[in-house]
């Protein structure tokens, strides 16, 4: 079973999630010719976006690694970066669990009514293999494990249910939510910084997103004006001369357009399976909601993602330098930024000034938690056999630098005890979500 799961594993997002949407279509009766269209048109676009990632890496990592010795950051701890971490999660006791304990889990609180969100982003599930692979290593108990995985997974239920109106209408499709383990994990923060901006007076009224800055400055709103001085900053910041700075201002410029691009083509191939699912439920639900829980990567082409993101990487050098307590070097994550705080765009609407203060918030937690979890992972690793330390280096991965994480392995720490106390954490944010859920 185990070597099954990994080989659909490692197919990796471009096909895998194609095969699990034209499944997902066919269970909502869309037919077979049109569900094969959706999932394959939904995988052409990952797969453009994994080529815009390529550019990303490409250009934009030689600078990050200059950056980071002109800043001279002597960091002990080695960033391997998400897809690195994803491998650790599954190469773990509890991650050879994972998918069939919370996907069972995910069907249960469905039928109970306890979310509205059905999770197929299964390759993500990697998230709660980690956070439960710790409360293993932490307590010493693989059942105590599998639960810390399953909180993971309904906590990412209950932000999913809580976000899911203000994502379709931030993306424009109807019957989606974002319930992957990291981007879930930062709502409670960035709906908590939205509700301290509304009560400061010169942030309350005003929304600064892409359209205020066009209408207000004209074509310096302009994602291609953006990118151009996105572009300029990096080449400045990494000393290049003309020939890369110019090579790296094209890079930014296409990261600006072909992000956008790229998701409208996801869209496109999620819009008839999100259509086929409404039906369905309609019929054989009496019309009660439900969503598909995506990736966060559907959420990239906001430009204020986009913007902000880039923008981001030296901020986040320049706060591993000086933050205290903080021990790891970012470096693979680094290009990633804006899938750190695409869920900020949505909470905050597109605002840009909210979203870049919400994100420098949230990176301090996220180094500092990714410093804490160091000792963990790098002993995750080296149980996997994976052989990405050697000595008494120790590896982390920004992406492990998750609220969820923290949150669930402090209270397993105390056991039955523990366990009871999230029970009431997660029924009292049940009850919130019902009142409170976002509807804009």
């Amino acid at each position: 079973m185990q070597g099954f799961i990994s080989y659909i594993l490692s197919l990796g997002g471009m096909v895998f999630v194609p095969i699990v949407l034209i499944l997902v279509a066919l269970l909502f009766r869309l037919s077979f010719l049109k569900s094969i269209k959706a999932g394959v048109t939904a995988g052409v676009g990952f797969l453009g976006m994994n080529l815009v990632v390529g550019v990303v890496v490409q250009y934009l990592n030689p600078a990050v690694d200059i950056m980071v010795k002109r800043f001279g950051l002597n960091l002990s701890v080695i960033d391997v970066g998400s897809g690195t971490a994803s491998g650790v999660g599954y190469a773990t006791a509890v991650g050879a669990l994972v998918i069939p304990v919370i996907f069972i889990l995910n069907i249960v609180l469905l039928l109970l009514r306890l979310t509205k969100t059905m999770n197929i982003d299964i390759y993500n599930y990697w998230h709660y293999s980690i956070t439960g692979s710790i409360v293993y290593l932490m307590t010493g108990s693989l059942i105590f494990g599998i639960v810390g995985a399953m909180f993971h997974a309904a906590f990412c239920l209950i932000s999913a249910d809580f976000t899911a109106k203000r994502v379709q209408n931030i993306i424009g499709i109807d019957g989606i939510s974002i319930c992957q383990g990291y981007g879930a994990s930062t709502v409670p923060l960035f709906y908590l910084l939205e509700c301290l901006y509304n009560k400061i007076p010169f942030m309350k009224n005003k929304k600064i997103d892409s359209q205020f800055i066009q209408k207000k400055f004209g074509m310096i709103g302009d994602p291609v004006i953006i990118g151009i001085v996105l572009g300029i900053l990096f080449s400045l910041l990494a000393g290049y001369g003309l020939r890369d700075a110019l090579n790296l201002i094209i890079a930014v410029v296409g990261i600006m357009i072909l992000f956008p691009r790229m998701i409208k083509i996801i869209v496109e191939g999620l819009m008839p399976i999100s259509e086929a699912a409404r039906k369905f439920f309609n019929t054989h639900f009496h019309g009660k909601e439900f969503y598909i829980g995506m990736d966060s990567a559907v959420t990239l082409g906001h430009p204020t993602t986009i913007s902000v993101g880039i923008i981001l990487i030296p901020i986040m050098i320049l706060i591993a330098a000086v933050l205290p307590g903080n021990t790891v070097l970012p470096l693979a994550d680094l290009p990633f930024a804006p899938f750190f705080i695409c869920m900020a765009t949505v909470i905050h609407k597109g605002d840009m000034l909210r979203t870049l203060i919400s994100s420098i918030i949230n990176m301090v937690i996220v180094l500092l938690i990714a410093s804490y979890f160091a000792p963990y992972f790098t002993q995750m690793a080296i149980d996997g056999k994976l052989g990405l330390t050697q000595g008494d280096a120790k590896i982390s991965a920004l992406a492990v630098g998750n609220v969820f994480d923290w949150v669930i392995t402090q209270f397993m720490r105390f056991g039955i005890i523990g366990i009871i106390c999230l029970l009431a954490v997660t029924a009292g944010a049940v009850y919130y979500n019902r009142k409170k859920a976002l509807t804009d």
